[in-house]
């Protein structure tokens, strides 16, 4: 039974802490379903993200500091999206006032939820690192990763030889979070594959709904390739090595950052 109650709990977290993210798949829904006025759609999901992103912040849901994480990951998400859809690998087929390069620029917004999840998330779950590799490590590894989804198109796609190298880096990396006064552990790759994926799940809803297309959905809808869960687990790294190196860096005054202390 308790058991039980702990995972009712860490469900319940989990689900304040996706906040963001399903205001977004709602919204997505509801615009598909019913057609919005005066704009085109995707300008409708950029006012709803603006007013979801200053509700948050106006209600203490998310502080200053988590905003300009969030922020960041919008812009890092904003170029990946422009590069992505000018090389093919996706499109917006649908009209928008406010699109840059052809991109609505709601789709940072996408981005930026991943971010507001482990923010939220770190916070709620009271998470901390435990044997986090040194800034001379984490940094080059978190830039390379980001690169390769760029570079990949006009060289070798060294996605794998990458996740071999975070599997060495975070073999002895262990994140812990609280649940009802209880402590519980995990290895940080398996927290990377396990977000990865239900990211994964979510780009499908996201599709169904018309947030963007892929090359083999533009005469119907076909479930997103099980080979996309590789790159979500990078981007989770990506995001994750981000998050957790600059609150690191913010609490570096009374942290010892190698030993995983709380932040």
């Amino acid at each position: 039974m308790r058991a039980f109650k702990q995972l009712v709990r860490f469900g319940w977290e989990q689900a304040l802490s996706c906040l963001f993210p399903v205001v977004i798949f709602a919204s997505l829904a509801l615009t598909k379903v019913i057609p919005l006025p005066l704009l085109p759609r995707y300008d409708w999901l950029l006012i709803i993200c603006l007013l979801m992103q200053w509700w948050m912040l106006r209600s203490g849901l998310e502080t200053r500091d988590e905003l300009k994480v969030i922020t960041l990951f919008h812009l890092i998400g904003l170029a990946l999206e422009i590069f992505k859809t000018h090389m093919g690998s996706w499109s917006y087929p649908e009209e928008g006032y406010v699109k840059l390069f052809g991109v609505p620029l709601y789709s940072g917004f996408m981005y930026a939820s991943v971010a507001s999840y482990l923010c939220q998330a770190w916070r709620r779950l009271k998470v901390e690192l435990v044997k986090w590799p040194p800034f001379l490590v984490v940094v080059p590894l978190a830039a390379a990763i980001y690169l390769n989804f760029f570079t990949h198109h006009y060289w070798i796609d060294i996605r794998w030889y990458l996740a071999g190298l975070v599997m060495v880096v975070f073999w002895r990396s262990w994140v812990t979070y609280e649940i009802n006064g209880t402590l519980y552990r995990m290895p940080i790759a398996l927290s990377f594959v396990l977000i990865g994926f239900f990211i994964w799940i979510a780009e499908n809803i996201a599709t169904f709904f018309g947030a963007w297309e892929y090359p083999n959905q533009t005469s119907a809808w076909s479930l997103v390739h099980l080979g996309k869960v590789s790159s979500w687990v990078l981007l989770v790294i990506v995001s994750f090595l981000i998050v957790a190196t600059l609150k690191l860096v913010k609490g570096k005054g009374s942290t010892p950052i190698n030993t995983g202390q709380s932040l």
